[in-house]
Parts: structure tokens; sequence; C-alpha cells
């Protein structure tokens, strides 16, 4: 089965426009997500200009999520108070119909995991986030371009799949995004911090498609800036905090590897 593909220069030039909408309306993102990824997902996050919020808390977590533009649900720490939060989350993101994201972190080691993110994809989200082992468990097969395109047609979301190459595909169209460095799966909450910048890129596009695109390239690009002057995973993990931060609309059209 083909699939269309977007232009290289279409999908570059939403990721510039993504990156000045974002610097430009410092959208709030709430994020449910792990343990081990919150600090590096939060600075991400300021990096780029947005304003994370974080909290679990019941009693909170439906307001803090009414005031922001996005939401993030992980699922990278699977408790009891996370699984609350989460379904209060996504019950106020769908009240105000806020577009949101999930990433099946680890869904491929438990099967109790792998059966809640099913549910919540019934929910809804804008986007799932995942890798190519957390794809499998998900869909019962292994993530094909034609099997990425039923599975997001057939749940109408949005395929964000990370790896060597990054696809993503919507159920019409597709595309594959080359940029990224080696050092980024070297770096705990790498990942959880792409999801994090998928959802602010949903808060100022609502095409979910061109978000999805747009944040891959951005967190790609930057990971090749900082991968340049890195000595390893611990000047990596800095450096690419700067590199989001000084991220231009020049360097994301010189570097981005669309196809």
């Amino acid at each position: 089965m083909q699939h269309p593909t977007t232009a290289r220069e279409d999908v570059t030039q939403a990721a510039c426009t993504a990156l000045a909408r974002l610097r430009e309306t410092a959208p709030r993102v709430h994020c449910i997500t792990n343990a081990v990824a919150q600090n590096f997902t939060a600075n991400v996050l300021l990096a780029l200009g947005c304003v994370p919020s974080m909290t679990l808390s019941a009693a909170e977590v439906g307001g803090f999520v009414a005031g922001t533009q996005a939401l993030l649900v992980n699922l990278g720490t699977f408790d009891a108070e996370r699984r609350q939060a989460t379904e209060l989350a996504i019950k106020a993101a769908s009240e105000r119909k806020l577009p949101w994201v999930l990433d099946p972190v680890f869904v491929d080691r438990s099967q109790p995991r792998a059966e809640f993110a099913r549910a919540l994809i019934a929910s809804g989200p804008s986007v799932v986030r995942l890798n190519r082992g957390e794809f499998a468990a998900i869909a019962g097969t292994n993530p094909s371009p034609d099997a990425l395109a039923a599975f997001a047609g057939d749940n109408k979301i949005v395929v964000g799949l990370s790896g060597e190459t990054d696809t993503v595909a919507d159920g019409q169209r597709i595309a594959c995004i080359a940029n990224g460095h080696k050092l980024m799966s070297r770096v705990t909450a790498m990942g959880c911090a792409v999801s994090a910048i998928t959802a602010a890129c949903l808060a100022v596009e609502r095409d979910g498609f061109v978000a999805t695109a747009a944040a891959l390239i951005m967190a790609g690009v930057g990971g090749e800036i900082a991968g340049d002057k890195a000595q390893g995973p611990g000047s990596f993990a800095v450096g690419i905090l700067d590199a989001l931060y000084s991220l231009d609309a020049a360097a994301v059209a010189a570097r981005a590897r669309v196809s």
C-alpha cells in the first residue's frame, strides 16, 4: 500500500513556524510523567520557551490542566497516584478539547500497562509517541509503514515512532525524519522529553501530523548540535538544553532531513 509523503519543504517550514510560535506564545504544558523524567522534561520545555507544570495531586491536577494549552501523559512510572492523575487530567483535557500526547513507556514489559495504554488510546489522544517495541506491544504487529498507517487511521490518531529514523503517520500522510545523535539514547528521559516537545507543538499547531513532525525535527536537530560538542552523555545532557534554547529557523532549515 502506498501512502503519500509530505514534502520536505512543507515539514521543515512547519517546524520553523512551530518553533517561532513556541517562543512567541510560551504555551503552558502539563506533564504527567515518570519520576526519572520530571526534571529533564521541565528543563527541555523551559529551554524552548514553554511553561511546564508537573503536579500529580488529585485535588489540583484538573485545575492545572484546565489552565494549559496541552497535556502529556507518560506511563514510565505506573503507580496508583499517576493512574488516578492520568484519568483526571484526560477528563479535564477532553472537556476543554485540549490536545494531549500519550507516551506508553515500557508497555512491552508489562501487560497491565499495555492494557491501560490501549484504554487510553480509546480515549482519544491527539498523538501516540513511542518506540518500535512499544508499538508492537500495543498494536500486535511490527511497525511497518502500512501497520503505522493502519493503526493511526483505525484509532484516528497520529503515531510518532522513534528510532534511527523517526516516522510520523496519520493514516493518510507519512514522513520520515533522519535527524538525531547516538548520544540521545544514552541520556535518561530523552524520549520522554521529546514527547513533551510534541505536546508543546500541539499547543501551537493543531494538525497533529505537522506538530509531531515539527517536534521530532526540533529534537533531532538539537541533538545533532549538542552532539557536535559533547564529550559524552553528561555534557550532551547539558548541551541539548543549550542547543534547544538557541535553536533557530536557520539551523532547522539547514539541518532537517525529511523524506
